[in-house]
């Protein structure tokens, strides 16, 4: 079962399940604004892929779901993730991702009591969590798997709380558990209202390029098909009870992440009516708490599991630009609907 299946890095657990395993796969999605069935079009018509649309917090909707597909696997992905969004509505946020992952965490509490003594130990929860619940860095270190939680935003502040349910279901009713913490994703299917996304679409359109701040902020990008190999090598090979951090080891400012972006779609879609894209950047006034810098040490994952990156970002980001030249008609849908590529996040 993978809720926020029809999500970004949902949609490429989903995707990599079907083309490389053999499993069932039953996807729950509320379908919001950031759901895309399309996303999930390359392995929609295989017999072992299923779809309920239902809300992770509605519970009898949950434990009717549980009851029927009696998942062996649990991979937790559903969540409201902008945190944008988060400052200027964060009462779904809560409702999502705190209330959501005690509804799902008691279902599957219910489900696993129920099981064989062979299904109960192959039982896993698996709730996928991101770095910003540790708070921010300064211009050195890493986030490692015992840094202390300090979240900065209604987003980041649901994401902790979720991850602390999920903690405390482990230890309290000996749910099996596992639990990773990403550093930003970036690949195709992104929902254009991150950095890279919006980047990409509003240059190829001849759009302004809007920077927060002065653009030095630093995040450490990881390819979400390197995220979704991650995630389902914890799901089957974690260690019950224990997290895993994922990052994919490119820090780099938001400025230069832009720029370079510049320069490839300048390659890959010349427009002479539109000319250098670098010239569409414009700085904005800052978000608000806007946290300095994410990078995470992924030395655990790689050491106890085997998991490293394959992507560099030149190469994953050259890759990403050439996806959305190439599907223009999948962002157009996409944009056509609740989200145009407006600011978020600026006032409180």
């Amino acid at each position: 079962m993978i809720t926020g299946g029809a999500g970004f890095i949902g949609s490429a657990v989903v995707r990599r399940l079907i083309e490389t395993t053999d499993h069932d796969v039953l996807v729950v999605d509320k379908l919001t604004y950031a759901g895309n069935l399309e996303s999930l079009a390359p392995v929609s018509a295989d017999p072992r892929f299923h779809f309920a649309r239902a809300d992770v917090a509605d519970a009898a909707a949950m434990r009717k779901l549980f009851a029927e597909f009696s998942p062996d696997i649990v991979m937790h992905l559903a969540a409201e993730s902008h945190v944008d969004r988060s400052i200027d509505g964060p009462g779904e946020f809560i409702q999502t991702n705190v209330v959501g992952t005690f509804v799902l965490l008691q279902a599957a509490l219910e489900l696993w009591r129920t099981l064989s003594a062979d299904r109960k130990a192959a039982f896993r929860f698996h709730h996928i969590s991101t770095d910003e619940v540790f708070g921010s860095l300064g211009p050195t270190g890493c986030f490692t798997e015992q840094t202390a939680y300090q979240p900065n935003s209604p987003y980041s502040a649901s994401k902790a709380g979720s991850d602390h349910l999920v903690r405390a279901w482990h230890h309290t009713y000996g749910l099996p558990t596992v639990m990773t913490n990403c550093s930003n994703n970036y690949g195709p299917y992104h929902f254009p209202e991150k950095l890279i996304p919006l980047t990409i679409i509003n240059a190829l359109e001849g759009k302004r390029l809007p920077v927060y701040g002065n653009g030095e902020n630093v995040r450490d990008w990881l390819h979400v098909d390197d995220h979704a190999e991650a995630l389902l090598l914890v799901a089957r090979d974690g260690l019950v009870g224990d997290s895993y951090n994922i990052g994919g080891h490119n820090e780099h400012t938001n400025i230069s992440v832009v720029r370079a972006i510049c320069r490839i779609v300048d390659e890959l879609a010349p427009d002479a009516a539109i000319g250098p894209r670098e010239k569409l950047i414009e700085f904005v006034v800052d978000r608000p708490g806007h946290d300095l810098r994410y990078a995470i040490d992924a030395t655990k994952i790689a050491r106890e599991l085997g998991w490293k990156p394959r992507h560099s970002f030149e190469t994953g980001l050259r890759q990403t630009v050439q996806w959305y030249v190439d599907n223009c008609e999948w962002w157009k849908r996409v944009r056509s609907g609740a989200y145009r590529g407006e600011r978020l996040g600026i006032a409180i």
